[in-house]
């Protein structure tokens, strides 16, 4: 494939796909920030790349002013793939959604990471600081439209599987890494995820 020929499939992006890049975060990107309970972060080393889930109480992605962003960070697994990848290579790409809501808000910049006590004490969830926060310096902004989503049926529920389509996580752990679990039920998946949620 060449960029010639992928020209040639494609065409150029119309219009409105070309120009509705902006570079400041303004009412229609706080609105949606400020609904997003949920959003795909992704990162590079400069060779690697990673994408990792966050999610938290609706708008905690927080708009610091019009170019920057604060992202904090909650108890995991502690691989920080997404963090190291950040102190190696600052550029950031993020998506935002929200349920229901079709478009995404798609955002890329570059990020640092902080632990100011003050800071962190601003972003605190059920009485729980983050152990860091990201500032993201915005770069580009734009609304991505929702064919997608709509393909999907990702907020369709009559489109969602009725039972879990896949093993329990504990079950997959388990055959991917042989790590035995006790208890590997979807139950016992859930009281795991209630002690750590925060």
């Amino acid at each position: 494939m060449t960029p010639e020929r992928l020209l040639e499939i494609y065409g150029k992006a119309s219009g409105l796909a070309a120009e509705k890049v902006i570079d400041r975060l303004d009412q229609h990107c706080r609105d949606f920030i400020a609904a997003s309970p949920f959003i795909v972060l992704a990162t590079s080393d400069g060779v690697n790349l990673d994408v990792s889930p966050k999610g938290d109480p609706a708008g905690f992605v927080a708009v610091e002013d019009d170019r920057h962003l604060i992202l904090p960070d909650r108890p995991g697994n502690n691989r920080i793939d997404g963090l190291w990848n950040i102190m190696k290579h600052p550029q950031v790409s993020i998506i935002f959604f929200i349920p229901s809501v079709t478009e995404t808000l798609r955002i890329k910049g570059r990020a640092e990471i902080l632990d100011d006590p003050a800071l962190l004490s601003k972003h605190a969830v059920k009485g729980r600081n983050p152990l860091t926060v990201t500032r993201i310096e915005v770069d580009e902004i734009f609304l991505h439209c929702g064919k997608a989503p709509l393909r999907a049926g990702l907020w369709t529920p009559d489109a969602w599987p009725s039972t879990r389509p896949v093993g329990t996580l504990f079950e997959m752990a388990q055959d991917h890494a042989q790590m035995k679990a006790d208890d590997a039920s979807e139950e016992a998946v859930q009281r795991s995820y209630q002690r750590s949620l925060y």
